[in-house]
């Protein structure tokens, strides 16, 4: 039997992130899951939950240092973490696994845990002070898998081994034809004119909302929906606008429901990761639903989805290209769900096991 022993960057959750997305199709393998330590005042996960018949979660006692934190305690933070990964392994009859490292906080594990070969799955930019660390896991990965072209130029020089693997989506849950407004939107404008402009995510005090605010004071007439967590500091800049709408978290199998209710589907840029060009989980949603979408993007970032996704560096770029988007090309809506289709998590999953086969990992 193939076995793989996954460190990851979040929790196991309900909304799926990439990880879980990508692992829980390796149905030929059995997978150990080790989610991050919860936070110091958090209630403690059940551990070894079984959330596929091929998937078992365990929770890190201890959370991991970071590249700065160098002392005997910390240290003694990783060793207890390594120790109750090592004891699981054995517990579950693991020998020699692949080891599937997701931040590269996970770097120093591999001194420590005995594996027979390692994939770093790359989904993000990371800042500098992580850059040792994510050069080690890139230099010992037999294979890497990287989110953007732009993570692959930047993992090239440790590397020879780097496969594109973009996010992706689970066409299936859009393609339903009768959809039911969710009763929060209900009292929602319906009028000609009154668009409903959406974005689906967690708001913080790192995403960028002054294209949102501009928009907003110079359309009052259309509703920006935002779809998820908001942050008091992001509530704050958002507050005495009307036409800004916080619904607070969004029930995952809800989410197809939400997105169909709106005339278009936008994202913002972070502050924290300028020269991105990773397309979020969300936009392969967006493009799932055949709704128009902007995007607000770095100015240094070449349109990833050109066509099918306008972009905009600015408020009134981000105003333009909305006014436009009304008004786009009838064919744009089944482009962008073909697209989707061929984007599936499936396929995504499907190309990983051929890429771990080729190398000899699986």
């Amino acid at each position: 039997m193939k076995q793989l022993v996954c460190l990851a960057r979040s929790p196991w959750r309900a909304r799926p992130d990439r990880t879980q997305q990508l692992l829980a199709r390796l149905t030929d393998a059995q997978i150990l899951f080790f989610e991050p330590a919860p936070p110091k005042d958090g209630p403690a996960p059940k551990q070894g939950r079984r959330v596929r018949p091929h998937i078992t979660v365990y929770t890190l006692p201890a959370s991991l240092p970071g590249p700065q934190e160098g002392s005997a305690l910390q240290r003694r933070r990783l060793d207890r973490s390594a120790d109750f990964v090592q004891r699981m392994m054995d517990k579950h009859h693991f020998r020699e696994p692949v080891l599937w490292c997701s931040s590269p906080v996970h770097a120093p594990f591999l001194d420590i845990l005995a594996y027979r070969g390692m994939v770093y799955d790359c989904c993000r930019y990371w800042s500098d002070e992580f850059l040792e660390w994510e050069s080690d896991l890139t230099r010992h990965a037999e294979v890497v898998f990287a989110a953007s072209f732009g993570l692959i130029k930047r993992l090239s020089p440790c590397s020879d081994n780097i496969a594109l693997l973009p996010n992706g989506v689970n066409p299936v849950l859009f393609q339903q034809k009768q959809r039911a407004i969710p009763p929060e939107l209900a009292g929602l404008p319906g009028l000609p004119g009154q668009r409903v402009l959406g974005r689906l995510g967690n708001i913080t005090g790192r995403v960028d909302l002054d294209p949102l605010l501009y928009a907003a004071r110079h359309r009052p007439e259309w509703t920006f929906l935002l779809m998820g967590r908001v942050t008091k500091s992001a509530a704050q800049q958002l507050e005495g606008q009307d036409n800004i709408v916080l619904t607070g978290a969004v029930n995952p199998l809800d989410v197809p429901d939400w997105l169909y209710r709106c005339d278009l589907l936008f994202d913002l840029v972070r502050f924290d990761r300028p020269g991105s060009d990773v397309v979020p989980s969300r936009v392969y949603e967006y493009l799932a639903t055949g709704k128009p979408i902007v995007t607000v993007v770095d100015p240094d970032v070449e349109d990833t989805i050109p066509e099918l996704v306008a972009t905009a560096y600015d408020g009134p770029g981000f105003l333009r290209r909305c006014k436009a988007a009304f008004g786009e090309d009838p064919s744009l809506p089944r482009r962008r769900r073909e697209m989707a289709g061929q984007c599936s998590w499936a396929n995504r999953a499907a190309q990983v096991a051929a890429i771990l086969e080729a190398t000899g990992l699986f």
